[in-house]
């Protein structure tokens, strides 16, 4: 890899060497996309399969890594100065949560 001295280089120089650089880079991404689309349809040729026959089996086994979006859930515990805080038990605890179990209550105590 050829190794350039950017130390010398103005800042026009340097706007025309980001855009050559982005420029490759594209060009790079074209390129691995078609070896990896070539290289996939030589598999699938081998093993006599489609992409038909392939993409439910890769798509079936991408939705099991993706965990399911979780529904509303009621609020278990109220902060006691303000009862329109509310806190699920889910996540972060809130900062009213902090206080109050650092002045010595517990959850149950600001349970609903």
């Amino acid at each position: 890899m050829a190794s350039i001295d950017i130390e010398d280089l103005s800042t026009s120089d340097l706007t025309k060497l980001e855009a050559q650089i982005e420029k490759r880079k594209k060009e790079l991404a074209k390129e691995n996309l078609k070896t990896a689309s070539e290289e996939i349809k030589a598999v699938l040729a081998n093993y006599e399969l489609t992409l038909d026959d392939v993409l439910p089996l890769i798509s079936k086994g991408a939705a099991k890594r993706v965990s399911k979006p979780r529904g509303k859930v009621a609020p278990k515990y109220k902060n006691p100065a303000d009862a329109s805080q509310t806190w699920t038990g889910r996540g972060r605890k809130p900062l009213w949560v902090i206080a109050a179990l650092d002045s010595g209550k517990t959850l149950d105590d600001i349970a609903i």
